[in-house]
């Protein structure tokens, strides 16, 4: 039988090697699984099948160093976590039991304590007894901070299994940033990069959840997910119907034949690759300063980072030789040998023709070559489908006097002295600007207080947004944007008596909002929305980052950081304040299904403003981070279609939201057995959603911050000396059309 498609050539610039404890491995895991009943009478394998799984052999492809034991050890947890999948398949998953599975997983939990004197409970199945047996091996090398992690990705990986549950037979592809997203929590890499830290070295904790390290797992698990879904396309999609794969939602999403969906699949494997080594080079010599790292620390990060690079070297080679996978027609990987490099079993993953292939180099060169202040002509701005109604505050006028009042009060509206950056604001912009519009959408029951001081915060914060790039972008400027960066979290203290004095018209804006927004909240409440803040203080750090180093982002990367760098949590959060629902366990707020909705409203919202400020920021900014510019530099397409892409994913980012609402909260609502007025506070939430993307929406229509006139009337001559070359690129590889959207032109 033909293949679908025909593999494209992988970028793979890691050696592959393989760990000699091979057969030990082998020989101890089989009587591991048998010792815990995972065999014979199981009801789910047999020997045979775990000889044909062969998880040894993946093992010692994806840790090549490690010892015997450890290699047997790590085998155990994959042997476990794959039992356990077939093992909840055969329980739950085939008769569809939702009550059963969820007291299934939730046991589970208790056989992970933090302290193993704690003790475990009576297992009453092999996924039990399995899962005491590797934590009470496995946890005694490690900190509690690594087990909090560990544990937490072991728990976000079962639980899982509940939203594969409710989507069996459901007949509904994802689209992209939906795809990648659900993909790392059902596709285990994650998980596995916690197990990298026990065999390589355990990350410190002080930087365990900074963004460098968050960046090289996410991108890690995206590459090592899309290569699975390359190589697994025949036999999932094909043979099973399976329609979770990243070949097929793109396929699905771009209109476009199997084959270029593969190509395209490939690319972004690629380019989350190329994150990988641009964090690994750039981001994590910073953090390294930022946080003074101790050189046994240092070096344990970058242990971390060597053996997440041997996974996916070896997860590459294990697909390459595995009868599990489409890979008859793949082209060999180990045509050019040079003496300085490894040889022997185990080493064909690396190829140096793909480190040099044309569209790998292709799509780094396009990253870091793009000219700032093209000319773009004005925004084109498609039908943008809301289905929610758009509801205004009556108190907008009051919103608006205030707003204005406490801008010109804290300095915003003229030059600071010694600042040339703050030369950015008249009050006639900032009426067109016009915020307090902005706010009566966002939240449309709010007090007049409430209201007023919700438009002083995107007042703020969109000062902040523009100030950044005059100030630290064009002039390259980083260290001096992170000195800014740390007075501003400093003016954030839980306790209000540790806030410095104010300095400039910036900080002393976020001290005045920081007191008057959170006096009110308990401690709890208050390091929770201080924690929005900083995000998206930090998420500017990130924008001048790349402005130094010229380089359009990632699109994974670019639509992630975007969430902060628009501060939709934080805008968000304060919807919220005053409105918190009663009866909701926090449990709910932080679950799967409540942050897609809040990830799915999010990416709407961005993407409406990346479509309207596109001329603002690519013509008369000179910026890079706009999701059409992202998209256009990735496919190497022209404006027309990247806005027909990002259009198109924008409207299906709003009809996920509408899915989850429909289908997954009612199944939140069983699975938690919650009362009538829990089930009415979060309806009251997803209203306050709803309002917040109408008011979006309505907020870029009517405000005076995207037109090209106002454009004109900001810009004082300066984009007109810059700009560069005419617009227009090259003709699009692929023809994206989707019935039912509305073509770019």
């Amino acid at each position: 039988m033909t293949q679908p498609f025909q593999l494209p050539d992988f970028y793979v610039p890691y050696p592959a090697r393989l760990n000699p404890h091979l057969e030990e491995a082998r020989t101890h895991t089989k009587q591991w699984a048998r010792d815990f009943a995972m065999l014979e009478g199981s009801g789910v394998w047999e020997e045979s099948d775990l000889d044909s799984h062969d998880y040894a052999l993946l093992c010692s492809y994806t840790h090549p160093d490690c010892d015997a034991e450890a290699l047997s050890l790590v085998t155990d947890w994959y042997v476990w976590v794959f039992f356990f999948d077939d093992h909840f398949l055969e329980t739950f998953k085939r008769s569809q039991d939702r009550d059963g599975a969820k007291a299934y997983l939730d046991r589970l939990a208790a056989f992970m304590p933090m302290d193993l004197a704690d003790g475990f409970p009576e297992p009453t199945n092999p996924v039990e007894a399995g899962l005491a047996d590797l934590w009470r091996r496995t946890v005694p090398s490690m900190s509690a901070d690594w087990r909090e992690r560990f544990s937490l990705s072991t728990k976000n990986l079962l639980d899982e299994s509940m939203w594969e549950l409710a989507n069996i037979d459901i007949g509904r592809v994802a689209n992209p940033l939906e795809y990648i997203e659900m993909r790392r929590k059902v596709g285990g890499a994650p998980w596995s990069a916690g197990l990298v830290e026990y065999v390589a070295a355990e990350v410190p904790a002080r930087v365990a959840h900074a963004r460098p390290l968050g960046v090289l797992r996410d991108a890690f698990s995206d590459a090592v997910h899309i290569r699975n879904d390359l190589f697994s396309y025949e036999r999932e999609v094909t043979d099973e119907g399976e329609l979770s794969n990243a070949v097929l939602v793109l396929e699905t999403f771009l209109g476009c034949t199997t084959q270029e969906a593969a190509e395209v699949s490939n690319d972004l494997l690629t380019s989350r690759l190329q994150q990988f080594e641009q964090t690994a080079l750039c981001e994590l010599p910073q953090l390294f300063a930022d946080f003074a790292l101790e050189p046994a620390e240092i070096a344990a990060v970058l242990a971390y980072t060597k053996g997440l690079q041997d996974w996916q070297s070896g997860g590459h080679e294990w697909h390459m030789v595995s009868s599990r996978y489409m890979n008859k027609e793949a082209r060999a990987t180990a045509p050019l040998t040079l003496p300085f490099l490894p040889s022997g079993p185990g080493t064909s993953a690396l190829d140096l023709r793909s480190v040099f292939t044309r569209r790998s180099l292709e799509l780094r060169r396009r990253s870091f070559t793009h000219v700032p202040f093209e000319r773009t002509g004005p925004s084109v701005i498609p039908e943008i489908y809301m289905p929610h109604p758009l509801r205004l505050s009556p108190h907008l006028a009051h919103a608006r006097e205030e707003s204005v009042a406490w801008a010109r009060r804290t300095g915003l509206l003229e030059p600071q002295p010694g600042d040339p950056g703050s030369a950015i604001w008249t009050e006639e912009k900032l009426r067109g600007y016009d915020f307090a519009l902005c706010s009566a959408g966002l939240d449309p029951d709010a007090t007049p207080a409430e209201l007023a001081l919700n438009a002083c915060w995107l007042t703020w914060g969109t000062y902040g947004d523009d100030y950044y790039p005059v100030a630290f972008s064009r002039t390259k400027d980083l260290a001096a944007a992170k000195a800014a960066t740390a007075r501003l979290v400093a003016l954030l203290p839980v306790d209000h008596a540790e806030q410095p004095q104010p300095v400039t018209a910036m900080e002393r804006g976020l001290a005045d909002l920081w007191v008057r927004t959170s006096a009110a909240m308990p401690a709890e409440q208050r390091t929770e929305f201080r924690a929005t803040v900083v995000e998206m203080l930090e998420s500017w750090l990130w924008e001048v980052d790349n402005a130094v180093h010229h380089r359009i982002p990632d699109p994974v990367d670019y639509a992630e950081m975007r969430r902060r760098t628009f501060g939709s949590h934080l805008t968000m959060y304060l919807c919220r304040i005053g409105h918190e629902g009663r009866g909701v366990p926090e449990e709910i707020y932080a679950s799967g299904t409540i942050r897609s909705l809040e990830n799915a409203v999010a990416d709407a919202a961005c993407l409406i403003n990346d479509i309207y400020s596109y001329q603002k920021e690519v013509e008369f900014e000179g910026e890079v981070h706009n999701h059409i510019l992202v998209t256009r530099n990735f496919f190497d397409i022209g404006y027309p279609e990247a806005l027909h892409i990002c259009h198109s994913l924008m409207n299906r980012r709003t009809e996920e939201f509408e899915h989850i609402v429909a289908t997954q909260l009612p199944l939140l609502h069983a699975d938690w057995k919650l009362d009538a007025e829990a089930r009415a506070s979060l309806d009251t939430y997803v209203q306050e959603l709803r309002d917040w993307h109408a008011g979006v929406l309505n907020w870029h229509a009517k405000c005076r911050r995207y037109r090209p006139e106002d454009l004109r009337r900001s810009d004082g001559g300066l984009a007109a000396a810059v700009l560069g070359p005419g617009f227009g690129m090259a003709a699009a590889r692929l023809s994206p059309g989707r019935p039912g959207r509305q073509e770019a032109s």
